[in-house]
């Protein structure tokens, strides 16, 4: 089963939120508050989103995924 938009769209939205925390763990740096504002609405609204598309990532471990045989 190939990808769809929305599932890569949800894995980048993740993947930026993965690299944010990781900033903010090891040196203690928060892009986005830095960007928008701490407690900016704009701030709010990129959480917000990177965290649903955090939710329908969870739907992505059960897909099932296309197997490719070997033809020989």
């Amino acid at each position: 089963m190939d990808r769809t938009p929305l599932d890569r769209l949800a894995l980048v939205l993740v993947i930026i939120g993965a690299l944010n925390w990781l900033l903010v763990g090891l040196f203690d740096y928060n892009l986005v508050a830095d960007l928008f504002g701490a407690a900016s609405i704009i701030s709010r609204i990129i959480y917000s989103i990177v965290g649903i598309a955090g939710l329908y990532s969870i739907s992505l471990l059960f897909k099932e995924s296309e197997r490719v045989e070997n033809k020989a």
